[in-house]
């Protein structure tokens, strides 16, 4: 029985101190009350009815809590995808709210199920592969897309469209649709909560002591929330042409079997679940390492995986779309003292509480405070910064940012990562093709060899010693081989060439063929080739080649071996 529990119960939870429990209680309830309106919000975003954001803060969020990788990251309905969400079933959007709904759930199914089965191929190595350039290009991308989507909540314009064209052309033709009162809303609630997020410093601590001023610049949107909800009712703005959520049915979600397409239409959701599962574990993995290194903690990538994919399977099944680690309710997390999942698992609690007792409650809020709250907190996350320090630092960085930027805003969130990611893998192809061969002198009496551009080093009339800074591989082999070419014309008295290995981790079969025709050049000429610092298991894969048993030079330890050997002919 132990054994089965072992199994069953996480270690955070066999291993917990009730001494941390006030302060992950509190942190529970704040996160809690606080992220109830940017649920709402982004169901809404996500073409849902609101309360589907409750139902997805609730059965995701405690599988997470049991199997994820991280004690503090609070996982949730977020924005990217939810805005994802809505693209991917712009298809569906006139089939009625609960075909709308099933799709949804398909959609958070299958995404659940390429990162379980990512998880149990330890694919977590894959993060690496996304550059910070693509990934802030991309999340920069669609935060103007979610930004820009959700004027017709503050408009009452009816918008639509999965490009910044689409949504501007619509907005166009149906701006006599634009509903006074709703803008007056609208820009009132996004003007306060922008003053909120971004002023506090002057706003609050002219009249608050610091830590009360932080308490109540995170208090201010659930008091916004309540406000607005106030003058709804007494005011009258449904009658007025104001668009509000309505009654939020009461009651949990239900174990619902999402709706199974034919083939066709799963194969056509399959890209855009792929892409979805690549950003939830991308970003979702950024949040819970970056935590986990502040926190001195451990982070495996494939348990993140795992954690994440049942939490989007099981989502699935109970009416929920798409989840991944939220960025704004994790530090609130944090902030507000969360040392372990409880805290997740309080939430819950605060979520279940709304559905059963405050649904009614809820009814008066305007669409267009849900459109202002999440207008108002995606703004932070355009990544202006990124774009500058690569321009000054990586161009090739900036690049790939650009292209996941412009692809998203122009062709959408699916064909703009494509572009962002196509842009970076050729950047790497093409820095790999053109590796730095630097030609070298011994510094001093030392064992040390340096570039003869950046240093005043010793060189010899029949040596020519060049370093390889780099793999050789298919992709660069015919660059290599040009510039010792190069080298050779530039230095002809050289009679022995010594191509240092040190930062060679693997030579392809193209690559030794190059090497053996260059070795046969050399011969022609009367000079040998010569290997240094050959790793062991680079030697390993060459050292019963042509390559190396037709050699006409040898094979040294060290460079300054082949230099105190070869220096004096």
């Amino acid at each position: 029985m132990s054994s089965i529990a072992a199994h069953l119960i996480p270690t955070w939870l066999r291993q917990y101190q009730l001494a941390t429990l006030p302060t992950d209680v509190i942190a529970g309830l704040v996160v809690g009350v606080l992220v109830i309106p940017q649920s709402l919000g982004y169901a809404v975003l996500a073409g849902l009815p609101p309360v589907y954001g409750l139902y997805a803060a609730i059965v995701p969020v405690i599988v997470y809590a049991w199997l994820g990788s991280s004690n503090v990251q609070a996982v949730g309905p977020v924005a990217i995808t939810a805005i994802m969400t809505a693209s991917s079933l712009l298809p569906y959007a006139d089939a009625g709210a609960e075909q709308y709904a099933l799709m949804a759930s398909l959609l958070a199914f299958m995404v659940g199920a390429l990162l379980w089965i990512a998880g149990r191929l330890k694919l977590g190595w894959i993060m690496q592969f996304i550059s910070r350039g693509v990934s802030a290009g991309f999340v920069s991308g669609a935060a103007v897309l979610i930004f820009v989507s959700q004027l017709k909540y503050l408009t009452a314009i009816p918008i639509a469209g999965n490009s910044l064209i689409g949504y501007l052309s619509t907005m166009q033709m149906h701006v006599r649709q634009l509903h006074p009162l709703t803008l007056l809303i609208g820009i009132i609630a996004f003007a306060l909560l922008v003053a909120n997020r971004y002023a506090s410093e002057w706003v609050w601590r002219t009249w608050l002591s610091a830590s009360y001023a932080k308490w109540a610049e995170r208090l201010f949107p659930l008091i916004l929330l309540g406000v607005a909800i106030i003058l709804s009712m007494a005011l009258h703005w449904g009658a007025l042409g104001v668009a509000t959520i309505g009654s939020i049915p009461q009651g949990l979600p239900s174990l619902t079997l999402p709706h199974i397409p034919d083939v066709q239409e799963a194969l056509k959701l399959l890209p855009t679940a792929g892409l979805m599962a690549l950003i939830i574990f991308v970003s979702s993995s950024s949040v819970a390492s970056t935590y986990a290194r502040l926190r001195d903690e451990s982070f495996d990538a494939n348990r993140e995986l795992t954690g994440l994919g049942l939490a989007n399977l099981s989502g699935g099944l109970f009416q929920s779309f798409a989840v991944a680690g939220g960025f704004s309710r994790t530090a609130i997390n944090v902030d507000s003292g969360a040392k372990t999942p409880m805290a997740s698992l309080v939430t819950v609690v605060v979520m279940i509480a709304a559905l059963i007792a405050f649904g009614q409650a809820l009814a008066p809020l305007p669409y267009a405070l849900l459109g202002a709250t999440i207008m108002a907190s995606i703004i932070g996350l355009i990544d202006v910064d990124t774009l500058k320090s690569a321009w000054q630092r990586d161009r090739l960085d900036a690049a790939s940012f650009i292209a996941a930027f412009a692809g998203v805003l122009i062709l959408g969130l699916n064909t703009g990562l494509v572009i962002g990611l196509m842009v970076s893998f050729a950047s790497l192809i093409w820095q790999s093709s053109k590796p730095h061969v630097a030609i070298v002198g011994q510094l001093g009496g030392t064992g040390h060899f340096r570039n003869i551009n950046r240093h005043d080093v010793a060189t010899f009339d029949n040596l020519l010693l060049l370093r390889i800074d780099e793999s050789l591989f298919f992709g660069n082999s015919e660059s290599v081989h040009r510039r010792i070419l190069k080298a050779l014309q530039q230095y002809p008295d050289a009679r022995e060439l010594i191509l240092i290995m040190s930062a060679v981790n693997h030579i392809d079969l193209t690559a030794q063929e190059m090497l053996g025709t260059l070795n046969k050049e050399l011969a022609l000429q009367d000079k040998r080739l010569h290997f240094s610092f050959v790793k062991g298991p680079v030697m390993d894969v060459v050292g019963h080649t042509p390559l190396i048993t037709e050699l006409s030079g040898q094979v040294y330890l060290s460079t300054l071996d082949a230099v105190n050997a070869l220096k004096y002919g």
